[in-house]
């Protein structure tokens, strides 16, 4: 028979159990923290999420560890993300991809499955020519599209890539078919610039910060940037709206979410802790030390902005015959 007294430390117990997951809550962070990296150590992802780990770790008083969880075309690592607890300790590095790779049928997954955090970047997409190219603006290069289709070929990254949809996009945005500029595939940016210094292509929509070396050195030339502003490291490049009037714009993002589901409040703490680890001289300078800019977005900035992206994304990935979904 249970006595008074056993019922008192059973309701005891029972209030106590109630009561851990908000205690927990409110103890928030008490062990460390994984941020999961999709893509490759050494990449430009890689390094944005180290430098943002690195400094989590001073704002929030626990270990943030990087794990690069590869493989799937982006698939493994943001399942990862999605699939963990949502318990504040599992987050990591949600990129453009994520708004691709549904369309591609590779995944059901969707921003829409995620916690938004903050905006760690956004790499710009410019539209490179060569240096000696006759092309002078970015009107003389649709200009010449348009008289010659399938004449000039682009390349900067894989069939379906991002690259290769920011300038189908482009194409599009002004009434001339994605594929009006036949896309050659290359390993990335690096070696569609390589082929286009030595002729092999005629144009290169990778991110401007990309092509920073070469743009510097006189190689090539950017005729326009596919961002509403002109980016502040090269304020000489117009936006293709000022340049021909079109409101295309398109750039990879590198974003910081968590599984859907993350409580509020901890949710808010590690956006303003990821805002002020984003504000510091530290962040400032290791970016300007890869030639990135500077483009931090609070949750509900960065929510509005994928959305817009996946939707542009999957428009013209239909419009190329590349979307399954």
């Amino acid at each position: 028979m249970l006595t008074r007294r056993t019922l008192g430390r059973l309701a005891a117990a029972g209030t106590t159990a109630l009561a851990a997951p908000a205690l927990a809550q409110g103890q928030w962070p008490a062990r460390p923290i994984q941020f999961i990296v999709p893509w490759g150590a050494g990449g430009g992802t890689d390094y944005h999420s180290r430098t943002i780990a690195t400094l989590l770790e001073r704002e929030l008083g626990q270990p943030v560890t990087v794990v690069n969880r590869t493989g799937g075309s982006g698939v493994v690592g943001h399942s990862a993300i999605a699939e963990a607890a949502p318990d504040g300790y599992t987050i990591g590095a949600v990129t453009v991809e994520i708004g691709m790779m549904h369309w591609q049928g590779l995944t059901r997954l969707t921003w829409r499955d995620y916690t938004p955090i903050a905006m760690m970047n956004l790499v710009p997409a410019g539209v490179q020519v060569a240096a000696d190219n006759p092309w002078k603006t970015l009107k003389d290069m649709i200009d010449d599209i348009r008289a010659n289709p399938g004449k000039y070929k682009s390349s900067g990254t894989g069939q379906g890539g991002i690259w290769h949809l920011a300038i189908a996009g482009l194409l599009q945005s002004v009434g001339l078919p994605p594929d009006a500029a036949p896309w050659i595939p290359s390993d990335g940016a690096a070696s569609g610039l390589r082929e286009l210094v030595a002729g092999g292509v005629h144009i290169v929509p990778c991110g401007i910060a990309e092509a920073a070396t070469l743009l510097r050195a006189g190689r090539v030339r950017s005729l326009a940037v596919m961002m509403p502003e002109r980016v502040p490291a090269f304020p000489d490049v117009p936006t293709v709206k000022e340049a021909i009037g079109s409101d295309w714009t398109l750039a990879s993002y590198l974003s910081v979410m968590g599984p859907k589901g993350i409580p509020a409040p901890i949710a808010k703490r590690l956006e303003e802790a990821s805002l002020k680890a984003m504000g510091t001289e530290e962040w400032r300078k290791a970016m300007e030390a890869r030639g990135f800019g500077l483009h931090p977005m609070p949750a509900a900035e960065l929510a509005a902005f994928v959305e817009k992206s996946d939707r542009d994304l999957g428009g013209v990935m239909k419009a190329l015959g590349l979307a399954k979904s």
